[in-house]
């Protein structure tokens, strides 16, 4: 009965979802404000129905009823409880579920926190939203029912979630991953909005900036989560492949960290106003674009849902539409608004320009080696296969290029910066990089360019990130008391900025000095890596609860004194038979030693795969720095709005008379 009250409940919550769409958008056009007042209890219904809807899937799960087909195909009786609470996202249908419940979560979030403004604003931004839901919404009734039954042959157990899927990364790597993806579409919508109004200014920028960074640094988790997740899963070692949907969660993330930028101009000087919409535009159409490479049948990849061709013509239309639509709007609306600010060459607008541009010139990098061998297979004009060769040679350029624009941006002022004063501030952070990118290849055994200017970007970022914070720390109280009354987006800048130079380090440093030896061993044996003695031991079995192993016991030594005792594993799962790779690894902040079984070779001899990574976890550690300052950048006093009076019944867009930000009130 309850995967039938879910269906019922995703009918609903479609019918409140049209209301929503429609019902206080033509409030806000006609001044009707008893019509927009509808916005935020829609919003609300949409959620709650959605989320009755969650529940009874995850109930169908966790009760084990093979009855429905979607918990059929991926999960069974034997599944630890919270894989099958995971495994609500684990197929098509189930993940399509969670995006929707997300993405009414954030329409919910922008109804409560949105209190201070403007009722026509709330009205048109949640209104937006809500033709997103109903977009989504149509999808999942039309093509990925996941409360589908079968009746009345129910089989007697599961076909258990893909192997994969069965680890703790894969469990907390899609919430985090759908939080990025759909948080955008709070972005998309205030710029929808902007246009309706005709009016960009400071106050939309400042709105809408708190919502696009909360979705950045959601989205920068769940990057990072499954890079982690490749890592060690996938026996493979590596941390990034450039597979195309590992792509297609980096595009939005490089606009998005373009987006992020071009509101901070907006808000503080005014300019870039239309830049700034289209990237808004461009960022949510890059997350449709990403649903539609995974759920399309598109791709073949370990991240890519099996789906049949008709979901993917439904999402290439529904990405087709959104796209057209904010176009055309944003062709009529967009010349309107212009900007009569001055600034020079060598302005704070002008470095971010740049970041702007770096950004979604690599975008476009990455874009084109995605969607180019797609298109020549579809039109039948060969396959061609574009990996890391070509994203070394084109996009490490641009990261690196953007990282030490991003160092010298720092020091920058709005409107004009003295190029005396900026080059004095330049110099020692200069000197130092210099002296760091010389000495860590050096120092690493193997001197080369790419190394060098990979670790000069890292050092560029850090040191001047560091100089700027001494600088704007200066306080006759001491130094601490001048921290202490530095803002919270300042805090977050700080963070974010560390967290790019540490990933650029990690990135830089395990690419150019990682070790990989793939020998074959038996018990007995060692070989020697990196001045570690590694001795297989033994070989044993293990059986968990659905699957058994065979599992390798490795003593990892120097100078005769053993250190480490690691125990990869090969898992074979009982009810699909998959082989999997469980790699053991002894992990420190300045390097990983990495083991995993790759396949017997007879008797209790293996092939074994054996790695030294070298700061391999500053990647990761960047990452975590950057979502974090990304969260404590919102927090900032700045975004509290108090609204004195309301907005002009006319729909446009502004703060309404008499508003102010806190901020600008008390300076």
């Amino acid at each position: 009965m309850l995967p039938e009250i879910g269906h019922f409940a995703l009918i609903i919550s479609l019918i409140l979802a049209i209301l929503l769409s429609v019902v206080p958008l033509v409030g806000a056009l006609m001044g009707r404000e008893m019509l927009q007042s509808f916005a935020r209890p829609l919003t609300v219904g949409t959620f709650v129905f959605v989320a009755i809807a969650y529940y009874c899937l995850t109930h169908a799960f966790m009760v084990d009823d093979f009855s429905v087909a979607y918990v059929a195909h991926n999960s069974n009786s034997l599944l630890p409880w919270y894989y099958k609470f995971s495994a609500v996202w684990g197929g098509h249908e189930g993940s399509l579920l969670l995006w929707i419940l997300m993405l009414t979560g954030w329409a919910l979030a922008v109804a409560a926190f949105s209190k201070r403004m403007p009722i026509t604003m709330v009205a048109q931004v949640l209104s937006v939203m809500g033709m997103v839901i109903v977009g989504f919404m149509l999808f999942i009734l039309i093509t990925s029912n996941p409360f589908e039954r079968i009746l009345p042959n129910v089989p007697i157990d599961g076909n258990d979630l893909n192997p994969l899927l069965q680890d703790f990364g894969l469990i907390i790597h899609p919430p985090l991953l759908y939080m990025g993806y759909v948080g955008f579409s709070v972005a998309f919508a205030f710029a929808i909005a902007a246009l309706i109004g005709g009016r960009m200014d400071a106050a939309w920028a400042r709105w809408s900036r708190p919502w696009t960074t909360s979705a950045w640094a959601f989205l920068s988790l769940g990057i990072a989560v499954g890079s982690w997740w490749a890592y060690y899963e996938l026996g493979w070692g590596g941390w990034w492949f450039w597979d195309p949907v590992e792509n297609a969660s980096l595009l939005p993330w490089l606009s998005g960290t373009a987006l992020m930028h071009s509101l901070a101009v907006t808000e503080k000087r005014g300019v870039f106003k239309s830049w700034t919409v289209l990237l808004a535009i461009c960022t949510f159409a890059l997350s449709l674009l990403g649903t539609f490479l995974v759920r399309s049948g598109v791709l073949t990849s370990v991240h890519a849902f099996a789906s049949d061709p008709s979901r993917g013509q439904f999402l290439l239309a529904l990405l087709g539409i959104t796209l057209v639509s904010s176009l055309v709007l944003y062709a009529f609306r967009a010349p309107i608004v212009r900007s009569r600010v001055r600034y020079g060459s060598l302005s704070r607008e002008i470095f971010l320009l740049l970041n702007n541009v770096m950004l979604m010139a690599a975008m476009l990098l990455v874009l084109v080696g995605t969607i180019y061998p797609l298109i020549l297979d579809y039109l039948d004009m060969g396959r061609l296969s574009i990996g890391e060769p070509f994203y070394n040679l084109t996009f490490s350029p641009l990261a690196i290029a953007t990282g030490l624009l991003l160092g010298a941006g720092i020091f920058s002022r709005w409107k004009q910066t003295d190029g005396g004063w900026l080059t004095r501030q330049l110099l020692w952070p200069a000197a130092v990089s210099l002296v760091v990118a010389a000495v860590v290849p050096v120092w690493m055994g193997d001197f080369n360019l790419w190394a060098f200017f990979g670790c000069l970007a890292a050092a560029w970022v850090t040191f001047t990130t560091v100089r700027d914070l001494w600088i704007k720390s200066a306080s006759r109280h001491g130094r601490l008391v001048g921290m202490r009354k530095l803002s919270r987006s300042y805090w977050g800048m700080v963070l974010g900025h560390i967290g790019v130079a540490f990933t650029i380090a990690g990135a830089t440093v395990v690419s150019n000095y990682g070790i990989e030896r793939d020998v074959r061993m038996v018990p007995g044996d060692s070989v020697v890596v990196n001045d570690v003695t590694y001795t297989y031991v033994s070989l044993g079995q293990r059986e968990g609860p659905n699957f058994i192993a065979d599992r390798a016991h490795f003593e990892l030594s120097r100078d005769g004194r053993v250190f480490s005792n690691l125990y990869p594993e090969k898992r074979t799962y009982l009810v699909r038979r998959d082989v999997m790779t469980e790699a053991a690894i002894d992990a420190g902040f300045f390097r990983d030693l990495f083991v995993a079984l790759a396949e017997p070779v007879g008797g209790d001899a293996w092939a074994v795969r054996i790695q030294y990574k070298p700061l391999i976890r500053w990647i990761w550690l960047g990452s975590i720095f950057m979502a974090v300052g990304g969260f404590l950048a919102i927090a900032d006093r700045r975004y509290r709005i108090r609204v004195r009076k309301a907005a002009p019944a006319d729909g446009q867009l502004g703060l309404g008379e008499g508003a102010q930000p806190l901020a600008e009130a008390r300076s």
